[in-house]
């Protein structure tokens, strides 16, 4: 399949699902955080454990199988965390870094930052938020 169109899709499910407040569905494991996305024969899913520590992972299948995957795992480090924002932060990934958000984006008090090393096929990452200055959260993501 072309990139171009995975990559195309990946963003649509990620703004539909957690980034923009989509319905959850049926837990997959005892108390985890299931979001589906599907179009044609593509599917996305996101699953994660946790909620002030976390840990997940995003996936993709073409007619079932299974074909691109990120695992993630991040904290709340500090009073002053807004998950709103980080939704807001994902809401805007970029096409040329489509892994979590874009590299800076900043409103009102917070400041979220995403560095990316590799491409789509073998990578890792590091997303931060800091509120005032004071680093309130992070995730890393491979």
């Amino acid at each position: 399949m072309e990139r171009k169109k995975v990559i195309e899709f990946l963003i649509e499910a990620k703004r539909a699902t957690y980034a923009g407040n989509g319905p959850e569905r049926r837990s997959s494991r005892p108390n985890s955080h299931d979001l589906e996305y599907e179009k044609a024969n593509l599917k996305y899913i996101d699953t994660y454990l946790g909620g002030e520590n976390f840990a997940g992972e995003e996936a993709l299948w073409d007619n079932d199988k299974p074909f691109w995957s990120m695992n993630y795992i991040g904290r709340i480090i500090a009073d002053g965390f807004r998950g709103s924002f980080l939704k807001e932060a994902l809401l805007n990934v970029p096409a040329e870094m489509p892994y979590r958000g874009p590299q800076y984006y900043e409103k009102d008090n917070y400041v979220y930052k995403c560095t990316v090393d590799g491409d789509f096929d073998w990578f890792s990452g590091y997303e931060e938020i800091y509120n005032n200055r004071n680093k309130v959260y992070e995730c890393m993501f491979h």
